[in-house]
């Protein structure tokens, strides 16, 4: 409060005490209404024409259109226009004196700043305002901070114990708003039950890497979970009821009849555009608990229909391209996965909470821990899925896809690098400030010698039997994606010189090498896929053959590959290596320290797993790449602010290490960035990621700035070597020593008389 103020409310108090003890024992005191009327005004209008005009709103955030001006509570001017409307509008001969000490005193204590609120408030309009100025974080925000606003920052002293730091930087908690729709016949406590066993079950976890070791981040996430119910029931049981009746079943197919996924996605997302316009975002899981149709149906995904030479997978589930997902628990059931051994089988049994209503009747709470467990399971793998591989934010992201082929013949079918850029730059990957690029380049065998080398190389054999008439034993081939690899990573400057390519781009660079072999035999690579990942590179591979029988089945029927498509797989990979998304059936499990294969989210919209035709992106893999950057670059955030503690720890504290300015510096820095890491953990919460990411690039400053403060007192250190005197001889202990010594020899001169008793008497 500034000084001038201080002295016309002391004087306002003054003349009003004397006003009421003169109007006491007076008979006329209109002339003093007067007085303390006009007295009173003019305290409230300098107040309000010391503060500046309230804040503006943007953006949802309060914020000062003035370039950094101080920015108080808005709240002591409304209460102070207020009084003075209502002091006018009273007539002056009602005011008494009491009457004009109380609103006097209200008028002061208006008056007085809320130190509570206006920090707070004005940190918050001033970030707001400077991402509306720079959205990109290019400049450091600490400079231009109010003084009022530096103030403020330096009230709140961190604590001298850098555990007691170091533990409120690893308590940062992620919320993930997930809102289940009931829809169907559910009883009135479902929703409660639900959200008891869902929470019952999982409460808080780490974000976890399959790439990297340590497997988990510092920062957690936890579930918040909403249950209610949608009356959504009757119109897509008679949707689908008018689908079948419709529809005729062909010989070729199985038991399930196909329905087209668009039927009931038509209306629930219809219903998730008006449920997320009137509530706060987050994730929807629609349940659909319908009734029992007069055929066995699942949906198809494809508007392709099937043949006998590709029949088409058909699942329960589907995943939209907003934040949205329904599972139809009456449809099926269906089973997928390996043929003949491996991980991850959808079984058709009554086990898998997808098959609930297939079971024998029983009560509703059973089926409600089975509906809790399936939607836990699509929170892990689907909502907050593991990273595949550690990766930090890059302002260019360059795709180079280098097709490597042999004969003139340009057969592009199953290889569409137009296709495939659209759907990457359609599906919205990147931030705003980053650039995303792509570029082709074609090379034959015959100029590019290493090529030709790595293949030769890491080409291997492997034998298998099919049940023929008499069980005949194949021999195959396959390339070995590690060591074709090691081998491109190692001769990339030669690559580069065959195929034109110059290094003109500074950000992440990611070559996609596809092998178009002039080869007649199926060739895949680790003998089972058409691409793989790395973490620098791509790898794809397709020879001359078609089509053919995959190792895995889908409702009794074994999936058709078509090898010489390659769009698909090149997507699913180039969001591994690109983004670090996690296919849909991998994650990580902490209790089994191992990765878990599970293709029960591997059907529908998604461009993993071989049970799905669709290369089209669903909200799981757009979150998942912009989620990914942000945990990865937050976590480093973190984790070098805890190492920056350690360090000053290790100097005796930073109270001990920083002195005068440098000490106020540093507690302001600290503040301001505990306080830019709530935000991003708010921001995240609250799916906004743009926002996270200019707070996490401007804490990164503040972080910056703190090892600078800490470096310069570093270097005012000065080395100073102490010189104990020599400690006293210990005559104590030489005493005691002497003692023992002394009496041990008095023993063993005595031993004849002391040990007589002892002897055997003959």
């Amino acid at each position: 409060m500034k000084l001038p103020l201080v002295l016309i409310i002391f004087q306002l108090a003054v003349f009003s005490f004397s006003q009421f003890f003169f109007i006491l024992y007076s008979s006329s005191f209109t002339g003093s209404l007067e007085l303390s009327f006009i007295a009173i005004k003019s305290c409230a209008i300098y107040q309000l024409l010391k503060t500046p005009k309230s804040p503006s709103s943007i953006d949802g955030v309060t914020h000062s259109s003035s370039s950094f001006n101080h920015l108080p509570d808005p709240e002591p001017n409304f209460n102070l226009f207020v009084a003075l409307s209502r002091l006018e509008e009273m007539p002056k001969t009602l005011l008494s004196t009491p009457s004009l000490f109380l609103i006097l005193l209200s008028v002061i204590i208006s008056s007085l700043p809320t130190f509570s609120s206006t920090p707070s408030l004005g940190l918050d309009a001033f970030l707001s305002d400077q991402y509306r100025r720079d959205p990109l974080a290019g400049n450091d925000s600490f400079p231009f901070l109010p003084t009022s606003l530096k103030k403020s920052l330096s009230l709140s002293t961190p604590s001298s114990n850098h555990k007691s730091l170091i533990s409120q930087l690893l308590s940062f908690q992620i919320s993930i708003p997930v809102y289940v729709k009931l829809v169907g016949p559910f009883s009135a406590a479902a929703s409660n039950l639900l959200q008891y066993f869902a929470s019952a079950a999982l409460s808080s976890a780490q974000f976890h890497v399959i790439g990297s070791n340590p497997h988990h981040l510092v920062v957690s996430h936890f579930l918040h979970l909403e249950a209610s119910f949608s009356p959504l029931g009757s119109e897509i049981s008679a949707t689908i009821r008018s689908h079948i009746d419709s529809s005729t079943v062909p010989f070729h197919r199985s038991i399930l009849l196909p329905v087209p996924h668009s039927v009931v996605d038509r209306i629930v997302c219809d219903d998730f555009e008006k449920e997320s316009s009137n509530s706060a975002p987050g994730f929807y899981i629609y349940l659909l608990n319908l009734d029992q149709q007069s055929k066995r149906y699942a949906y198809s995904y494809d508007a392709k229909d099937s043949s006998l030479a590709f029949s088409k997978c058909l699942g329960t589930i589907w995943t939209g391209k907003e934040r949205y997902m329904w599972i139809d628990l009456a449809a099926g059931p269906v089973d997928y996965g390996p043929a003949l051994s491996g991980e991850g089988l959808l079984p058709r049994g009554e086990f898998h909470p997808l098959a609930s209503l297939h079971k024998s009747p029983r009560p509703e709470k059973a089926l409600l821990a089975d509906l809790a467990s399936l939607v836990l399971s699509a929170y892990q793998t689907l909502l907050v899925p593991s990273l595949r591989i550690p990766l930090f934010l890059e302002s260019i992201l360059l795709i180079q896809f280098i097709r490597i082929h042999g004969s003139d013949d340009q057969d592009l079918a199953g290889l569409d690098w137009a296709f495939i850029e659209q759907t990457l730059r359609e599906s919205d990957l990147s931030f705003k400030e980053q650039t995303l690029l792509f570029k082709s380049y074609s090379v034959k065998y015959s100029e590019c010698h290493i090529c030709s080398f790595s293949i030769a190389k890491s080409m291997n054999s492997y034998t298998s039997r099919f049940l023929f008439d008499n069980y005949t034993l194949i021999v195959s081939e396959y390339l070995d994606s590690k060591q074709l690899s090691k081998l491109l990573r190692g001769s990339l400057t030669e690559i580069h010189r065959s195929a034109g390519i110059t290094d003109d781009v500074y950000g992440k660079v990611l070559p996609v090498f596809v092998f178009d072999l002039d080869y007649d035999k199926i060739i895949f690579l680790d003998r089972f896929h058409q691409a793989v990942a790395f973490k620098d590179m791509v790898i794809a591979v397709r020879s001359r053959n078609t089509q053919t029988v995959s190792e895995y089945s889908c409702n009794g029927r074994h999936v058709i590959t078509n090898t010489r498509n390659l769009n698909r797989a090149i997507v699913g990979s180039v969001l591994q290596s690109m983004w670090g998304v996690t296919p849909t059936h991998l994650t990580w499990s902490q209790e089994h320290n191992s990765t878990m294969v599970d293709y029960t989210w591997s059907v529908g919209q998604t461009p993993f797993g071989p049970f799905s035709e669709l290369s089209s992106l669903s909200f799981v893999q757009k979150d998942a790449a912009k989620r990914n950057v942000l945990l990865i670059s937050l976590n480093y955030t973190i984790t070098s602010a805890i190492d920056l503690l350690e360090s000053m720890a290790a100097h005796g504290g930073y109270r001990k290490l920083l002195k005068n300015s440098r000490y106020v510096e540093f507690v302001q820095r600290w503040n301001l960035l505990k306080y830019k890491l709530e935000k991003i953990i708010t921001a995240m919460s609250q799916l906004d990621y743009d926002k996270a990411i200019y707070f996490l690039r401007s804490s990164d400053l503040d972080l910056y700035a703190l090892y600078t403060v800490i470096y310069q007192a570093t270097q005012e250190l000065e080395a100073s070597l102490v010189c104990f005197k020599d400690p006293s001889f210990p005559w104590v202990s030489a005493f005691v020593a002497a003692g023992i010594l002394f009496g041990l020899l008095y023993v063993y001169a005595k031993r004849e008389k002391l040990f007589r008793s002892k002897r055997k008497q003959f």
